[in-house]
């Protein structure tokens, strides 16, 4: 009878563990969470919906070397690599595996680790806004500053990067994987940013590119941003904002050059729970704060301000995440 007992533990731990895993969720490896002048941990992650086994990156200022430091933490141990394989796990990974760049806007810590990387890349797609894909074929693979591996630009082409420009607020499939995308405009001190919406079935989550709060921006973006989650919140499935906070709040508005701190990330995201129904509505809801700006000053890293200063004003009952670079996490 013990050890009938004990099977039927057994089974309904691991149906449970099972299902945990096996939902609608978003997997996440942080391949950079740093803003600004620490190259080698610049800001880049992966996602894949939980049931795939392809990922794209947001973003892609660090890339080989996120993907080394994620291999070293041991993120990337249930990754095969196929005996057939000429690559070690990261040539595997990034050749084989990562089917595409979401680029939020072309400034060098965003887009950086895909520069330099390319060289030995596969061919796949760069995802962005009209805008962003111009400044990066423009700027950047034009043969000036780096051969041009587009299908688009100066010089001649090499082709392996295709640019898909996304029309704003338009769904599109993401090639090789199971989730689709809807790109918002963000303001950025004067240049266009981007949102990402990412849907796996009914469940969805937001990746935001840097972006300064509506207020200081003299913008609407970031409004029509919340009102587009509103659905998704109200219905539980929203699993998670991946969001900026470069500064802490000692940095004034005339500073912030299109950028977030503790309290305007506060304010925003009140507005959001206005609009989903609000006091309560974004309780235990994910809040992955990234993008913050390393600092060359004494005293306590910025990170650790942000954290206190979030947590001191934090009574919307959300989950606020620092990812680190190289771990994993489950929205």
């Amino acid at each position: 009878m013990f050890q009938r007992w004990v099977f039927v533990l057994f089974i309904s731990v691991f149906v449970f563990s099972h299902n945990a895993t096996a939902g609608n969720n978003f997997e996440i490896v942080t391949l950079g969470d740093r803003g600004g002048i620490q190259d080698g941990n610049l800001t880049a992650f992966l996602l894949k919906a939980s049931k795939d086994k392809n990922y794209v990156t947001l973003d892609a200022g660090t890339l080989v070397n996120g993907l080394i430091v994620a291999e070293q933490k041991g993120t990337f141990e249930h990754v095969k690599v196929p005996d057939s394989s000429p690559y070690n796990k990261v040539g595997y990974l990034l050749k084989e595996r990562v089917k595409g760049y979401f680029i939020s806007h072309a400034h060098l810590d965003h887009v950086a680790g895909m520069i330099i990387a390319s060289p030995d890349d596969s061919g796949k797609s760069i995802y962005g806004l009209a805008s962003v894909n111009q400044a990066l074929s423009s700027s950047y693979f034009n043969w000036v500053s780096w051969p041009n591996f587009g299908d688009r630009g100066d010089g001649f082409q090499l082709k392996k990067y295709k640019y898909n420009d996304m029309p704003p607020k338009k769904w599109l499939d993401v090639k090789g994987t199971s989730l689709r995308v809807k790109a918002f405009p963000l303001s950025h001190s004067g240049i266009e940013s981007t949102a990402f919406l990412f849907s796996n079935e009914d469940a969805a989550m937001v990746y935001l590119g840097d972006t300064g709060p509506d207020k200081v921006e003299k913008s609407d973006s970031l409004n029509q941003v919340w009102t587009s989650l509103v659905p998704y919140i109200q219905a539980g499935n929203l699993k998670g904002i991946m969001i900026e906070v470069s500064f802490t709040n000692a940095v004034k508005d005339t500073m912030l050059f299109g950028h977030l701190t503790p309290d305007w990330l506060i304010t925003e995201l009140k507005q959001l729970e206005r609009k989903a129904g609000g006091k309560g509505s974004l309780e235990d809801l994910k809040i992955v704060v990234s993008h913050v700006k390393y600092s060359l000053k004494k005293g306590e890293d910025p990170k650790v301000v942000i954290k206190r200063q979030l947590k001191e004003k934090n009574d919307l009952g959300v989950e606020f995440i620092f990812p680190v670079q190289g771990e994993g996490l489950i929205l």
